[in-house]
């Protein structure tokens, strides 16, 4: 469980550029499959149930959604406005235990998705074809993404993360 639709795998440029729409696409679509499950998920009792053993548990699944993708708007942000920045990791883990995500109701995360999708879905939505191919290094990976690659990163993300709390929902 813990890759419930497998690891992600950096698409070649010619699959990124035939897949554009599909990734933007699937970023719009993410906030409300994400905050459906996520209510279910509340409405059982089930949002201090980890998706594995030794995972977080949905709470976290859901606050970590909200961080991961306040990075990765930033991130396309800085790919269309800089010259190939140099994107930086955060410790994930870290944010995760945080007290915030066990103090604030996960409305807010669903909400922050919500309207930062809408932002970010608008900006990729107007990418000319030079625009998607511009680049970014990801210090952390080690990987050059293309703005079209970045953003198949985030499609994968938003479904792998859905997955886990999809598989709370069918075990629980």
């Amino acid at each position: 469980m813990r890759y419930p639709i497998g690891p992600f795998t950096l698409p070649d440029a010619a699959t990124a550029t035939t897949q554009r729409m599909n990734y933007l696409a699937d970023i719009q679509a993410l906030p409300a499959a994400f905050a459906q499950a996520a209510v279910d998920i509340q409405s059982r009792g089930l949002l201090d149930t980890p998706y594995r053993e030794g995972g977080w548990t949905a709470r976290q699944v859901i606050h970590h959604v909200a961080d991961s993708h306040v990075n990765a708007y930033v991130r396309h942000k800085r790919v269309l406005t800089e010259e190939h920045p140099t994107l930086t990791p955060y410790d994930e883990k870290g944010w995760a235990e945080l007290p915030d995500v066990a103090a604030v109701p996960i409305e807010v995360s669903l909400e922050l998705l919500r309207g930062l999708h809408l932002r970010w879905t608008t900006i990729l939505a107007a990418c000319t074809d030079a625009e998607w191919e511009r680049t970014a290094f990801h210090g952390g990976s080690g990987w050059t993404y293309r703005l079209d690659t970045l953003a198949a990163h985030y499609s994968w993300h938003g479904k792998h993360h859905l997955g886990h709390l999809l598989h709370i929902l069918t075990n629980h």
